[in-house]
């Protein structure tokens, strides 16, 4: 027999859907302001500028794997949305739990408080998320 889901169930999807989407971009938006703001660190431009990041040598495979690391959460935004619940569900919890020992590897090295306080508030949206798919009663 082919269950349907039943109009609470529908809404429920969508509530749900739009909360992990809302997360993934205010995520986003974080994610992209503290390395911005990083840029008005001292030393920080002459070191691009010499072709340094960090520890990392500004290469093609860096940059591209720099571009990478942002679109994943990026593209969260639109998955979250759009793909069906269960699948959405299992990968809102994979991605997020990924990208918490990522965002916290970025604090290596000089942190400064904005760094610091952007992974917190970073790693908190994705415990959010993490959350809310946990919780969230997939009907099959």
């Amino acid at each position: 027999m082919n269950a349907q889901k039943t109009p609470q169930n529908v809404l429920e999807d969508i509530r749900v859907k739009m909360k992990l989407a809302a997360l993934w971009a205010s995520f986003m938006f974080l994610y992209i302001y503290v390395d911005y703001f990083a840029l008005y660190m001292p030393g920080k431009i002459r070191d691009i500028l010499a072709g340094k990041v960090f520890v990392f040598d500004i290469t093609q495979v860096f940059l591209l794997t720099a571009l990478a690391s942002v679109t994943i959460p990026a593209l969260m935004i639109f998955l979250s949305v759009a793909l069906s619940a269960k699948v959405n569900r299992w990968t809102n919890i994979i991605v997020a739990a990924v990208y918490i020992p990522y965002t916290l590897f970025n604090l290596a090295g000089e942190a400064w408080m904005h760094m610091v306080f952007g992974a917190v508030v970073e790693v908190v949206l994705l415990l959010l998320i993490i959350r809310y798919a946990w919780k969230w009663r997939v009907s099959t």
